[in-house]
């Protein structure tokens, strides 16, 4: 008891007390760095916001693409104020940080030998969003992987399927990426009609269908051209096939290229335009007249 009482009289409570405030200061300091960042971040997303808009982009994209950069940048904000914080409160603590970022040097030097992917990954990263590549919320096809966008990290990007599964692509290894949503989609359709059909008269009942679609309220807002009729573009096995494309908002082509599909079929019932299917004949060899012959061949040569 007596040493422990001991211990209690040599320790100097004012400079602890002292230690605690700046401790306390330095964490409030930090903390309203941390407010005052967000804040300014907050700011600046309005300030790119009105810039694209004035510049003309749709806001759908321009949201995208400024919410990535803001949250990028804000992620590292934050670390960085968080990890000034931590090493000026070691500081006051007592303990010298000149040593400790000596070593964190000596460290980071052998694990940066160590690390050279996750170097590659971050500057392709950053390459990525200041070329405006691809943004949270755009469906994309990374490496042959096709899904839509949930995470830009600096690292990483986050792909979901369709199935709802995550695919996580480090930036470094990303060596296509094709982005379906930028600005504007399309929708490509290629529909068969029998042989016997007047090619002419289809088209012209496919791009009657193209206006009806334009006229819905719920789908002209998001188709931005009346749909385009290119022509008979291949003669099938068993069909004619006939191309064309819709363009829409970003993201809607599925939505108005199922609707249109629909129609057609509604349009092709209501004009009896045969939707072709393959057809395949089968000979039996009693009814073959050829296959008659090739049997008496045989047996004369017996």
């Amino acid at each position: 008891m007596e040493i422990f009482n001991e211990i209690i009289s040599e320790i100097n409570w004012e400079e602890i007390l002292k230690i605690l405030i700046r401790l306390t200061f330095i964490f409030f300091i930090t903390g309203f760095l941390i407010f005052f960042a967000k804040k300014l971040l907050k700011r600046i997303e309005k300030q790119l916001l009105k810039r694209s808009e004035k510049e003309g982009e749709p806001p759908s994209e321009s949201q995208k693409r400024v919410e990535t950069i803001i949250r990028l940048l804000n992620q590292a904000f934050i670390l960085t104020i968080v990890v000034i914080g931590i090493m000026i409160a070691i500081n006051e603590l007592g303990i010298e940080i000149g040593p400790l970022i000596a070593g964190a040097g000596i460290v980071g030097l052998a694990i940066g030998f160590g690390a050279q992917n996750l170097v590659r990954d971050i500057i392709s990263g950053l390459f990525i969003i200041l070329e405006n590549q691809v943004r949270v919320g755009d469906v994309a096809i990374i490496n042959g992987t096709g899904g839509l966008v949930e995470k830009i990290k600096f690292r990483t990007i986050v792909l979901r399927d369709l199935s709802g599964i995550v695919h996580v692509f480090p930036n470094g290894t990303i060596t296509t990426l094709s982005n379906m949503t930028n600005e504007w989609s399309a929708y490509v359709f290629e529909i068969g009609v029998a042989y016997k059909e007047n090619t002419d008269n289809v088209i012209e009942i496919m791009k009657k269908v193209g206006k009806e679609i334009m006229a819905e309220p719920e789908l002209k807002s998001i188709i931005l051209e009346e749909p385009e009729i290119f022509g008979v573009d291949k003669l099938d096995n068993s069909s004619v096939v006939i191309k064309g494309r819709i363009k829409t908002k970003p993201i809607s082509q599925w939505r108005v290229g199922r609707e249109y599909l629909r129609r057609i079929k509604l349009a092709f019932d209501e004009n009896n335009i045969e939707i072709p299917f393959p057809h395949r004949k089968i000979y039996f060899e009693e009814d073959n007249k050829y296959a008659k012959l090739a049997m008496m061949d045989k047996d004369n040569r017996k």
